[in-house]
């Protein structure tokens, strides 16, 4: 669609070099702004920071640039209030761009070029082998594959990494507490949580023989430097762990390019190590090797521990060279929670230290955390809520709620599981990243109000009406051809227009802010928007002429919906 913003820019741009402006040190394009109040334009530009060049009042100035800009064929009016140039796009132009590309373009019309000929690497998800998927892990794994599809709908290359934790000393508690209380039968008829029994067992049981902790760190060394037994025990871990992931991810539909979990790098740190050793980063330590961060004002990183042994952090800077070495990419990006910010921080700048410019392309993108009602999820207390538990709670729920309502005869599985996982994503999806927040059934299924089943709703909306209506109309409407589309300069149907314009935005915002809930609340906005236009007009009229251009608005708003929800990773039923 027509950026407006470039346009207003080109234009006051002209204007200014007209009046013997120096624009050097002016950037027009920041300086415009969009109005709270759509009675004051649809944008506005500020004068102020001319005043002391031009030497006059910034009110004055305002009137000469909106006195220049009204022969411009991009606006309706242009008038000055105060410091201020009010513009108001011309109507026709802007519902006829609209039309066209949210009508005719249909599932393309959100997407973009600028990601063309990049590559962006994603870590997302990434559970611990051996241990629940649970709602904690909803976070990074919604959120991630959110921005992996807003990243891909802008046509970068993006690879999606699951890097699973499948290496540190948990395993070697894990393979202790198997050998002492464990049997393989168990292990195979429910993996996760004969493992996690094992794993909260054995801290309990540690807490009374804290030998056991060392056995454990030999137990993890063996499986360091290959023993066979320790190996067999961890890779049937780690497959029968992946089998019962899957099921999560084949319910959210979520895939991935690559598995390479923390495993995958243990032959690559020995050259890190030594790439490190050999630019002098390496300090001894109490027995450590740490690289030392102090003048940055952060604590040591600790690189080996005084048994040889490696840490997070040792294997995160295999993982960076390699990944750069791999990809090349454009960005890095990790979605991991905020209390691993420093984590970060320390990776980032060892790798800078290590002389590589392109550290500041990795991006940490943090997220908050979740509790239950009843505190906060802890493994090793066996205090979780599985993800897979969860997703299938709300799609039994919404199918009971479909049964009682009797609103979908048809495929009401389906229906049943795209709205109740929809609920779940778009609950989650729907904050701001950064903030932790409370699990709670109540929250999460109640499909009232601002939430996902709303907007799947509103999609079904749409498609009911176009359904119902008359064959050729729709043919007219989905054409375009012959349209009188000007009834739709006013009131609700333009409001909903500017709104179903604004997705484009809300899209760049969201990757601009690695934020996919400013998506989620402008398709809210839309859904709220279509639903005020169908309220107050009648649109299946006896005028076919009005008809077809007022459902020209519902297909565009409907394309803008199922887009925007395929953004979330949510689907849009076409009958609810």
């Amino acid at each position: 669609m027509i950026d407006y913003k470039v346009q207003i820019s080109e234009a006051i741009n002209n204007v200014l070099m007209e009046m013997e402006v120096s624009t050097e040190n002016i950037n027009v394009a920041d300086m415009i702004e969009r109005p709270s109040d759509d009675k004051l334009g649809d944008y506005a530009f500020p004068c102020f920071k001319l005043a002391k060049e031009l030497r006059k009042a910034p009110q004055q100035i305002a009137a000469e640039i909106a006195e220049k800009l009204q022969s411009s064929d991009v606006f309706e009016k242009v008038e000055n209030v105060n410091a201020y140039v009010n513009m108001y796009i011309a109507k026709q132009g802007f519902i006829d761009d609209v039309l066209k590309n949210a009508v005719l373009h249909g599932d393309d019309f959100t997407k973009g070029t600028e990601g063309e000929g990049k590559v962006i690497t994603i870590d997302f998800s990434s559970p611990n082998i051996a241990k629940p998927f649970h709602i904690g892990h909803i976070r990074t794994t919604v959120i991630g594959n959110a921005i992996y599809l807003i990243y891909k709908n802008l046509g970068y290359n993006v690879v999606r990494i699951n890097h699973l934790g499948d290496y540190g000393t948990q395993f070697g508690k894990m393979i202790v507490a198997y050998r002492k209380w464990g049997n393989k039968e168990d292990v195979e008829r429910e993996p996760i949580k004969t493992l996690l029994s094992y794993y909260t067992k054995f801290h309990e049981e540690a807490e009374k023989d804290p030998q056991l902790d060392d056995e454990a760190r030999k137990t993890f060394l063996n499986l360091e430097n290959g023993e066979k037994e320790e190996v067999e025990l961890w890779q049937w871990f780690r497959d029968e762990s992946l089998k019962e992931f899957n099921k999560v991810y084949d319910m959210l539909e979520i895939d991935f390019d690559s598995y390479a979990g923390e495993s995958f790098y243990s032959d690559k740190m020995p050259a890190a190590l030594k790439e490190l050793e050999d630019k002098g980063l390496l300090k001894d330590s109490q027995n450590t090797k740490i690289v030392d961060l102090e003048e940055y004002n952060m604590a040591p990183a600790v690189i080996t521990k005084s048994d040889g042994s490696s840490l997070y952090i040792t294997r995160d800077i295999a993982t960076a060279l390699y990944r750069k070495k791999e990809y090349n990419f454009h960005k890095s990006l990790y979605v991991v929670a905020s209390q691993q910010d420093l984590h970060f921080a320390q990776l980032f700048k060892i790798v800078e230290l290590m002389g590589y410019e392109w550290a500041k392309d990795c991006v940490h993108i943090q997220f908050g955390m979740v509790s239950l009602t009843e505190g906060t999820l802890s493994t090793r207390k066996g205090r979780v809520v599985f993800l897979e538990d969860v997703l299938n709670k709300a799609v039994e729920s919404t199918k009971e709620i479909i049964l009682e309502k009797g609103v979908v005869s048809e495929n009401i599985d389906q229906v049943a599981k795209e709205v109740g996982i929809g609920a779940v994503i778009f609950n989650e999806l729907a904050h701001n990243r950064i903030k932790d927040y409370v699990f709670d059934w109540d929250k999460v299924l109640n499909f009232d109000g601002e939430t996902g089943p709303y907007v799947q709703y509103t999609h079904a909306r749409a498609c009911s009406l176009i359904n119902r209506a008359d064959e050729n109309i729709v043919k007219k409407a989905n054409g375009l051809e012959g349209l009188d589309t000007s009834i739709l300069g006013e009131g609700s149907a333009y409001d909903l227009l500017k709104l179903v314009y604004n997705l484009e935005g809300a899209i760049k915002e969201a990757a601009d802010r690695y934020e996919p809930s400013v998506i989620t609340r402008h398709i809210v906005k839309i859904a709220q928007g279509f639903n005020r236009f169908y309220n107050e007009e009648r649109i299946l009229s006896e005028d076919a002429n009005e008809t077809a251009a007022k459902l020209s608005l519902v297909i565009a708003t409907k394309n803008a919906i199922r887009n925007g929800l395929a953004l979330l990773g949510i689907k849009a039923p076409e009958r609810m």
